[in-house]
């Protein structure tokens, strides 16, 4: 009976156990199949933030971890982007209520750019020159907060929900803020 190519190809590939950044984790997350170490680095998986804290509130927050390194058969990642799923934020936005969208790219203290797209809700319905407000309050806070932070910090401020804690102290003042999530964060 004749081999298949196919077969031959999968069996000569090597696993590579696939580690969270160590900001944040040094579990191993998964691994990966590859037929050497230069076909690792540049991979992107996709995994619940569940996975890597443990903890349930973050089972909405999708992580896409970029593998920047690979020695042996270990691959260590950098965090590429966070995102939260699109039907749990659906869920947050009630009747009676508004949703204010925001987009800001702002830059760390090491000079690196971060894209942030946040979702306010308010707990009432709010005039269009308040959301103007909202968004502009959300935009000097935010380039305060990640302009003294390096990226380390950063994700560990992510994790912790520092971001959303401290951005509803601010916009307090403004307008009835029910909760602040993040959308997006690219890195």
């Amino acid at each position: 009976m004749a081999v298949q190519k196919g077969a031959e190809k999968w069996k000569a590939k090597q696993w590579f156990d696939v580690y969270a950044p160590k900001s944040i984790s040094t579990e191993v997350i998964g691994s990966i199949p590859a037929a050497d170490e230069k076909n690792v680095i540049g991979r992107i998986m996709k995994v619940s933030l569940n996975w890597i804290t443990h903890n349930p509130n973050h089972a909405f927050m999708m992580v896409g971890l970029r593998i920047k390194e690979a020695n042996g058969n270990v691959a260590n990642t950098e965090i590429d982007y966070f995102a939260q799923q699109y039907s749990y934020l659906h869920s947050l936005v009630k009747r009676r209520a508004d949703a204010v969208y925001t987009y800001d790219v702002v830059k760390d203290k090491e000079g690196k750019g971060v894209k942030l797209k946040l979702l306010i809700t308010t707990r009432m319905k709010v005039a269009i020159r308040t959301k103007a407000d909202i968004r502009k309050a959300v935009r000097d806070f935010v380039t305060e907060y990640v302009g003294k932070m390096n990226r380390d910090e950063f994700l560990k401020a992510l994790v912790a929900s520092d971001l959303q804690a401290e951005g509803m102290k601010k916009l307090e003042k403004i307008a009835p803020v029910a909760k602040i999530e993040i959308k997006k964060i690219e890195f």
